[in-house]
């Protein structure tokens, strides 16, 4: 009896978990303000849903149309989708229910995408003659997707937009004192050509994302995300303070396909926070490992959020490459963030998760094959067998046929006594086909915040290109920096961070790509470094004060301070804020410009890990016991210096600051060895003066 009163509670704690995740995702992430709808309208609105993602699974794998006619009537669909999953309002809860203006809208502007679908020829032909009726249209579609990228999206990307919108219309009517002529020319821009709305992130959207996202949804269903909690906990949940650690492994292996730094958060964290809370961690520490360690998942290869597609198509580079050169900066990423997690639990004397409360290797290795649809992915397009559309559809079948084998196993290891394998199979069956569903539906209520905000990213680039503005800014910046490259790297990192905040990954690196890259590509980086650079930084938006909304939700599940866990979140994330600018400074250090040796690689590696190591104990003001204020500081400066890639071993320039902080931080961590053996205050004390404050 007490058992099963002990299964209930932990029902209904669950239960409430699940509710508490999905009231932090409508309030802090954009794409979950979704609709309620249930009964009926649920069904009918979920069959529409699975059909779109059909849809253009077969578009995107067999259409031969005139692209600008695919992209029309993908957005159209879009629009369609949005409008009914996505209400004005986030306080706009009334089941089943949407406003008779919403159903005009959507209409208006499907209605808008669909004509230009249809009469796609006639209307590019016309060039910039395009007629009055055609102006009403482009207007009325550019609205009604401005508009749902408010409602799935926020604010801040329509900022940018309406700014470069008028900026554009201004520009134009300086060259025309005719204003509909003016406005006739900006909308043939932006709604007519492969200039805006249907521009480059859209094309890239429409082929690529919307697979990958469903992709992901399919993956995410099949119990990975699980399974890489289960491996974070068996490699690293019995050292000290292992439920942070845990946090960080899977964090990273669930956020490189999950597309969204809040999602991952929310999904994630409603397991690893309270279990880092349970083991003494403060909660705004909790909250910030957490947020910065799914941030961190978005830059995590082989998928990165699926943004490493859409850079290989951008840079114009094989995908492989892409996920090869993103390694060490992952790396290097991920160990800044572990080495400051432990610390910390050595800093206030945390233990690690009992081992028998462990998962075991031996089930680990009965459920690997999970991740056997990522593996053939990563594979597939690797490989360049097949396109990456084929690879894609590929993947989401084998994902649902791993899913199916899942299901059958679970549901044959818990079945009751005396049930046949026939029943098991049917009830697998059932359980599979409605997954396939489900994730359908999912992939594309995933994919209309991101349709939206590509859209929104296409403007923006059409914008640029109407003014001319990229060379004023470039100007502007190589002008303020006066040909100096690290203040133009700050100003560049600026722009990316508020260009970025509250954007989806793969539209995220369409803005920086547009905007960002160009500038500091005029500046001399290269290419690969100067893309990279704008990812990252617009990816760490979602940290970063005064705008962190990953470390907003992560604080809303820790029950902590909003802002402070958002600045722990930025502390742990320390090398995301420094390794761009060294690649930046030094190619070679992601492979780019002159090759260094093998050997010489292994040794940069080494030093910027060692670096890392000395910059986090320095922030933490911990190593064998505490650290004053001002060996803290020597330490992060000679972390930093120690992490600069050494060129040439010969030449006392290329190594000499880092010699110089190897031995300071050697000579700060020997000491405080031999402090603490004398003194005898290690990790012990460490834990009871923390505990104490």
């Amino acid at each position: 009896m007490a058992l099963f009163k002990s299964k209930e509670t932990t029902e209904v704690k669950a239960a409430d978990a699940e509710l508490d995740a999905d009231e932090i995702m409508r309030k802090y992430d954009q794409e979950s303000n979704t609709r309620i709808w249930e009964g009926i309208p649920k069904v009918i609105i979920t069959a529409v849903m699975i059909v779109f993602s059909v849809w253009c699974l077969y578009m995107t794998l067999f259409s031969t149309d005139q692209a600008e006619a695919r992209l029309a009537r993908f957005v159209a669909f879009v629009i369609i989708v949005g409008y009914l999953m996505y209400p004005a309002r986030k306080t706009n809860l009334k089941p089943n229910h949407i406003p008779w203006y919403d159903i005009v809208i959507m209409l208006a502007g499907a209605a808008a995408f669909f004509y230009f679908s249809l009469n796609c020829k006639e209307i590019l032909l016309m060039g910039t003659r395009i007629g009055a009726l055609e102006v009403v249209l482009g207007v009325i579609g550019i609205a009604t997707v401005f508009e749902l990228c408010r409602r799935c999206v926020g604010l801040p990307i329509l900022l940018v937009v309406t700014a470069l919108l008028v900026y554009a219309l201004s520009f134009q009517m300086g060259r025309s004192t005719d204003i509909v002529n003016s406005v006739s020319n900006v909308v043939q821009k932006l709604f007519y050509t492969s200039s805006g709305v249907l521009g480059t992130p859209t094309n890239v959207c429409y082929t690529y994302i919307v697979l990958f996202i469903i992709f992901g949804a399919f993956l995410e269903r099949t119990g990975i995300a699980n399974f890489f909690i289960s491996f974070a906990n068996r490699l690293a949940g019995w050292s000290s303070g292992g439920a942070a650690k845990v946090s960080v492994i899977s964090s990273a292996l669930c956020g490189m396909v999950s597309g969204s730094s809040v999602g991952n958060t929310v999904t994630t964290g409603t397991v690893t926070i309270p279990m880092m809370k349970k083991t003494g961690y403060r909660p705004e520490f909790a909250g910030a490992v957490e947020s910065a360690s799914s941030t961190g998942g978005q830059i995590m290869p082989p998928i990165m959020g699926a943004a490493a597609f859409l850079m290989a198509e951008y840079m114009g580079i094989p995908y492989i490459e892409v996920a090869t050169i993103a390694i060490i900066p992952a790396l290097l990423f991920f160990a800044g963030i572990f080495f400051s997690v432990h610390l910390e639990a050595k800093k206030m004397g945390l233990k690690g998760i009992p081992r028998e409360l462990l998962p075991k290797w031996s089930w680990l290795g009965l459920n690997c094959y999970l991740i056997i649809p990522l593996v053939l992915l990563v594979y597939l397009v690797a490989a360049n067998v097949f396109t990456m559309a084929v690879s894609a559809a590929i993947s989401i079948f084998t994902a649902f046929v791993i899913g199916y084998i899942h299901f059958i196993q679970t549901n044959w290891e818990s079945r009751a006594e005396g049930q046949s394998f026939a029943s098991v199979f049917v009830e697998s069956t059932k359980t599979a086909l409605w997954t396939c569903c489900d994730a359908f539906a999912a992939g594309a209520k995933n994919s209309i915040s991101v349709a939206a905000a590509c859209a929104m990213a296409g403007m923006i680039a059409g914008c640029i290109t109407i003014t001319g503005l990229a060379s004023t800014l470039i100007n502007v910046i190589v002008m303020a920096s006066g040909d100096v490259l690290i203040i133009g790297l700050v100003l560049t990192m600026l722009c990316c961070i508020v260009l970025g905040m509250g954007v989806p990954t793969t539209a995220n690196y369409c803005i920086m790509a547009a905007t960002c890259a160009p500038i500091l590509m005029q500046l001399g980086v290269p290419l690969v470094c100067a893309h990279f650079f704008v990812f990252y930084f617009g990816i760490l938006a979602d940290i970063t004060p005064p705008v962190a909304l990953a470390a907003f939700a992560a604080s809303a599940i820790a029950k902590s301070d909003a802002m402070r866990t958002a600045f722990n979140a930025s502390r742990l994330a320390i090398a995301a804020y420094i390794v761009p600018f060294i690649f930046a400074f030094y190619p070679s250090m992601i492979m780019q410009g002159d090759p260094l040796p093998i050997w010489l690689n292994g040794i940069n590696i080494f030093m910027a890990l060692f670096g890392l190591f000395g910059v986090a104990a320095g922030i933490c003001g911990y190593f064998s016991g505490r650290i004053n204020v001002l060996v803290r500081a020597i330490m992060i400066v000679a972390g930093i210096c120690v992490m600069l890639p050494i060129s040439d071993l010969a030449s006392i320039s290329s190594v000499g600051s880092n010699l110089v902080g190897f031995a300071l931080i050697a000579c700060v961590l020997a000491f405080q060895i031999f402090r603490g053996k004398s003194k005898g205050d290690g990790a012990g004390s460490g834990g009871a003066e923390a505990k104490a404050a």
